[in-house]
């Protein structure tokens, strides 16, 4: 039998909050905290902004250095640690591993050095030397390694915005292979920071426009208009089981099991029918039937595509009466790209303790075509009975999707 893969630690930035319980709450309370940003060339848009502490892990010569994605990655990947109460000092740093999803990375760091050298009338001498390490794709990991020291292997997993669940399931797979005996996995975006992916949204007629920017990304309601962007960022220690339990650590969840696969479709337009062998096939590893499912956290784009293809994949696979409720993310603080996934993960893992199914807000008139039970939405419910499982959807471009199964922290 392979090794049991549980969560042992936490550690998270978000527009909404920079720790677990404060983003909770803020999800619990129907509290939503999208901003405004002036990307460059364009006008004001909706954004979901984080405002965290660098240099509590980060000198500012190293934040300097650096991307923000990695100043991202160096605040989850320390507050998790310390959340699992993970002393580096004692464990062999050759052990721990950093797997994190990203979306896209370089791009920053190339838009803001073009812009700079255009000033100096496109002389190269004046683009950075920092400029390699910088957009190199394995950068945040990387940057993480540095900082705390950690010499087991490292990368990160461009898997669009399915990329956060995906760096989790790898983080799994490494410890049942016995790579590593910790990991650091999860997902973190720097998106909003280049305005190419807000003027490709834009052309795509898929950016998110409302007068209130906190009702502007309304996952499943008749007048959703697309996708508020986000950065943020959320990895999870991971251990296996008879190690967490060998160090007294206190467990979050298990990992039950996953599925990854591809569309083969279309660059961008999601097909509900691969959905939902994703789904299915992650139960099936989990060893679950439908009905042992408690919340369903939806990838709920806000998007007219999107939405309505998600719900007709959950109908396919849950039918119409399996009692798992289905709750949503992105309507508090937008789409967090390469960080949705685990940050969306993080939300719903206090249910298994306090029994509670945060909502999807901004739902003034249902679409029909989103129509489906157990939608929660506007307001936290009680689930009325003990949270035993909770799967998680994360779906990307380029048709890829992951699905992934975590269970109450049991046995």
């Amino acid at each position: 039998m392979p090794p049991r893969i549980v969560i042992t630690g936490v550690g998270l930035t978000s527009p909404l909050a920079n720790d677990l319980p404060a983003f909770r709450a803020g999800l619990l309370a129907g509290r939503p905290n999208v901003g405004t940003l002036v990307p460059r060339y364009m006008e004001e848009w909706p954004a979901g902004i984080c405002d965290f502490p660098v240099n509590r892990h980060q000198s500012r010569k190293e934040a300097r250095r650096g991307t923000r994605a990695g100043q991202i990655a160096v605040f989850c990947g320390r507050e998790a640690l310390a959340d699992a109460g993970l002393d580096l000092s004692l464990a062999d740093p050759a052990r721990i591993g950093v797997f994190i999803g990203i979306t896209e990375h370089g791009n920053v760091e190339t838009e803001n050095e073009v812009a700079n050298i255009k000033e100096f009338g496109y002389d190269v001498k004046y683009w950075s030397h920092h400029h390699n390490p910088r957009s190199i794709a394995n950068n945040p990991a990387g940057e993480l390694c540095l900082n705390a020291g950690v010499t087991g292997p490292h990368c990160c997993i461009g898997a669009a915005c399915a990329a956060g669940n995906y760096g989790i399931i790898h983080g799994a797979q490494q410890l049942i292979l016995g790579e590593v005996d910790y990991a650091l996995a999860g997902g973190v975006s720097e998106a909003i920071h280049t305005f190419g992916i807000f003027a490709s949204f834009l052309a795509q007629n898929a950016l998110a426009r409302h007068p209130d920017p906190n009702r502007a990304s309304r996952p499943f309601d008749r007048d959703r208009n697309g996708i508020v962007i986000a950065e943020g960022g959320c990895l999870y220690v991971l251990e296996r089981l008879e190690d967490a339990r060998r160090r007294g650590a206190r467990v979050l969840a298990e990992i039950l099991g996953w599925a990854i696969n591809t569309d083969a479709t279309d660059f961008v337009l999601p097909n509900a029918t691969r959905q939902a062998e994703a789904m299915s096939l992650a139960l099936r590893r989990a060893g679950l039937r439908p009905s042992d499912i408690d919340i369903i956290s939806a990838h709920a784009t806000a998007t007219p595509e999107g939405d309505p293809k998600e719900i007709q994949a959950i109908r396919s696979v849950f039918g119409e009466d399996s009692g798992a409720y289905i709750n949503a993310s992105k309507g508090f603080f937008g789409h967090a790209m390469g960080a949705a996934g685990a940050l969306e993960l993080a939300g719903n893992l206090p249910s298994f303790a306090d029994g509670l199914v945060h909502p999807a807000i901004n739902i003034d008139h249902l679409d029909p075509g989103c129509s489906i039970p157990n939608l929660v939405a506007n307001q936290a419910i009680e689930a009325g009975r003990p949270v035993r499982a909770i799967l998680n959807n994360s779906f990307g471009m380029l048709g890829i999707n992951a699905a992934l199964v975590v269970g109450r922290p049991e046995g």
